[in-house]
């Protein structure tokens, strides 16, 4: 044979046997006198009488650039996870991206599960509820100096003496004063939920 077969000129060219057969019927390749094709020649003949916009390109893929937050996710879940993580800018491997998105399904799972559990609560819910117990617990401290200023007037009154009279008015002055000097120095608390 001092050709290529129309198999081999298939997989030289990247076309099926089909669309060989026919370009060959069409005599659009050239053969030898044994009936093989001149792949040298073929390949001209057919560059020449080919309709270019009847060919088929390969298709070149539409790579989108992948946004440098998006890379350093990946770094950062990996590095949670104790792997070892690209450095920034060094590039992604597609394997670390693989185990990255792993690990985040996974976690989400897990979530998942201690909500339906009930082990997790809604944040929301959490914060509002840590609200109405801290206004509450303000409320009754800022009520407390009224309720209990008269009884320790009273009392003091009593423990030193009829000489020396309390009034429950000054108690209670007094009394509401510290109460909301000490609740000024708790509202700078600001608890965090994580």
């Amino acid at each position: 044979m001092q050709g290529m077969s129309e198999r081999q000129y298939a997989a030289h060219v990247g076309l099926s046997r089909g669309a060989i057969q026919k370009a060959k019927a069409a005599g659009r390749l050239v053969l030898h006198e044994d009936g093989s094709i001149d792949a040298a020649a073929s390949d001209k003949r057919r560059a020449e009488t080919t309709d270019p916009s009847k060919t088929r390109k390969a298709p070149t893929p539409k790579l989108k650039p992948v946004p440098e937050a998006a890379v350093a996710a990946v770094g950062d879940t990996l590095r949670e996870q104790g792997l070892s993580a690209p450095a920034v800018g060094g590039g992604t491997t597609f394997l670390q991206a693989k185990t990255a998105n792993e690990v985040l399904k996974a976690q989400e799972r897990r979530i998942r599960l201690q909500k339906l559990k009930g082990e997790l609560v809604d944040r929301a819910r959490a914060e509002t509820l840590m609200f109405r117990l801290a206004r509450d617990e303000r409320d009754a401290w800022v009520t407390w100096p009224a309720r209990v200023a008269a009884l320790m007037a009273s009392e003091l009154t009593a423990a030193l003496g009829d000489a020396c009279e309390v009034e429950a008015a000054l108690m209670q002055k007094v009394l509401e004063a510290h109460v909301r000097a000490q609740l000024d120095s708790l509202s700078e608390i600001r608890p965090g939920l994580r």
